[in-house]
């Protein structure tokens, strides 16, 4: 007997094993931590039926440098659907990327804390009724003139661990293991990030404000209210993107000032000046047609003094 349960027990081990593996991209790892996750406001819901996405930091092999993709509000592939978050792991003296998924539960995300629902375990922020997603608005933020399915559930606000900011799961980070359900949904059927989800971590790679190393750790454009919408600050201010493309972009405005020349070019005066002495002939043309109509009245009026001496 204890053989059999030596054996269960080993197995088990190596189902729960091999779960956590098939989360892991080997892509990406390195041997520097992440820093810190940024203090941000969560932007309201702008579409019904959209879950929240956290933020997090992402790494560009090309820059060396991790940089941060904000967190958004994005449409599940299906309903039903939650959205279990990525997040880094220390093993092995390196840190391991693990990627994100779409899936029936949500999975372990390392035990980070990422808020607005991820507090770590699970997600409080709501969950399905049939085809329908109620949001529990006690941490979830959602624009109620869209949004009308809603609850307040205050049970699931993690006050244990708010006050940290880990980024990832290992020595001096969280330190979380796998919880028996989450190894559980780890088994399930898991749906990609959708095309649109890379694209925007893609976009934030482009941006150079968002890598670490000019920021500081501290991202201009923390959180989106959706892929491709407005962008926001940490204090939930908007961060217009296309003005600081404009900045960017000033030299390309510069010939906005040079076509002013154009609407007052001195070659276009002549031509102005030109066409003015072709107008003034045409006061002296009505001279003319007076001096041809004061002869008309005289000539009629003679042939009748003619008339009078005849008879």
């Amino acid at each position: 007997m204890k053989k059999i349960k030596l054996g269960l027990l080993f197995s088990f081990l190596l189902l729960a094993m091999s779960a956590v593996k098939a989360q892991v991209s080997v892509s990406i790892s390195i041997r520097t931590a992440p820093p810190a996750l940024p203090v941000y406001v969560q932007p309201a819901c702008p579409v019904d039926g959209y879950l929240w996405v956290p933020g997090y930091w992402a790494y560009d092999n090309d820059a060396a440098d991790y940089y941060w993709v904000p967190g958004y509000w994005s449409a599940p592939p299906s309903y039903g659907l939650l959205w279990t978050p990525s997040y880094w792991g220390y093993s092995g003296g390196i840190y391991v990327y693990h990627t994100g998924y779409w899936g029936a539960h949500v999975g372990y995300y390392g035990g980070i804390n990422y808020g607005y629902g991820y507090g770590g375990s699970g997600y409080g922020g709501g969950v399905w009724v049939g085809n329908s997603f109620r949001y529990n608005t006690a941490v979830a933020n959602v624009n109620t003139t869209i949004v009308h399915n809603t609850y307040v559930d205050r049970t699931v606000i993690n006050n244990v661990t708010v006050n940290n900011h880990y980024s990832y799961n290992g020595p001096g980070g969280a330190t979380a293991k796998p919880r028996p359900e989450e190894l559980a949904a780890m088994r399930e059927k898991h749906v990609e990030a959708t095309a649109e989800q890379t694209s925007h971590q893609q976009q934030a790679g482009t941006d150079k404000t968002q890598f670490a190393k000019n920021n500081g750790g501290r991202p201009t454009a923390t959180a989106m209210d959706r892929i491709g919408g407005h962008a926001v600050s940490n204090t939930g201010n908007m961060v217009a993107r296309a003005n600081r493309a404009n900045t960017a972009e000033k030299p390309a405005g510069k010939p906005e000032d040079a076509e002013r020349p154009n609407t007052a070019e001195k070659p276009a005066r002549p031509q102005e000046a030109a066409a003015r002495p072709a107008a003034r002939p045409h006061p002296v043309a009505r001279p003319a047609q007076r001096q041809v109509r004061r002869p008309q009245p005289r000539q009629e009026r003679k042939p009748e003094r003619e008339k009078e001496k005849y008879r």
